[in-house]
């Protein structure tokens, strides 16, 4: 009887991530469609700011450790001496172009990652993907981050962001693994939307 009801219980959780995962995608293309007159004003501007593509684009290691492209608008000017894989980035940072500022503050250069999330490589909760150098060598316990999708926002993003050191990062991101469910995603989803308009944490701390 209580192998039924734990096999109940387990089909029912298979069920609802299904079920979640097919909302969110269908949430994340109804918004690409929505904002697309949004990308095509602030791909003039990035274009009228300084020369380089619209977008800037990264190998990152996701879940289990696999690559894939992340998107994002460019902020930076498209020197790859300067760009120095778009990491360690502070505040007056004379890499970042004028767009790129606002970009930034507003947190408008992530929205291309929504075209991750179509994808199947990102959700719009989880930690944070890093690049190859970072996931390739990771520890044991910080392999705990590739167990899920890499997300947009996370529990470090709401609780710092940049202001947080690696460590305290990965410490909360395997803390929100072990809590992750649609009613904590979408509490993380609210308070990230406060934090933009706060504009905290957008640079890394010196």
């Amino acid at each position: 009887m209580a192998t039924e009801h734990t096999k109940l219980l387990q089909k029912q959780a298979r069920w609802s991530h299904y079920v979640a995962h097919i909302c969110s995608w269908l949430f994340a293309v109804l918004l690409l469609i929505f904002l697309t007159p949004l990308f095509a004003v602030l791909g003039i501007l990035i274009k009228l700011d300084s020369k380089g593509p619209i977008f800037f684009k990264q190998k990152r290691g996701g879940r289990n450790g696999e690559y894939f492209i992340i998107y994002k608008f460019r902020t930076m000017y498209s020197d790859p001496v300067k760009e120095k894989l778009d990491i360690d980035v502070l505040e007056g940072d004379s890499r970042i172009t004028k767009i790129g500022h606002i970009l930034r503050s507003t947190s408008l250069d992530e929205l291309p990652q929504l075209i991750n999330i179509v994808k199947g490589d990102m959700a719009f909760v989880g930690p944070r993907p890093t690049v190859p150098s970072q996931t390739d060598h990771y520890s044991t316990y910080q392999k705990q981050r590739l167990l899920v999708k890499p997300g947009v926002t996370g529990l470090a993003q709401i609780s710092g962001r940049n202001e947080l050191n690696w460590d305290e990062k990965i410490d909360l991101d395997i803390e929100y693994i072990g809590r992750k469910n649609i009613r904590y995603d979408l509490y993380i989803i609210v308070q990230t939307v406060f934090k933009v308009i706060k504009s905290e944490g957008v640079y890394d701390r010196e």
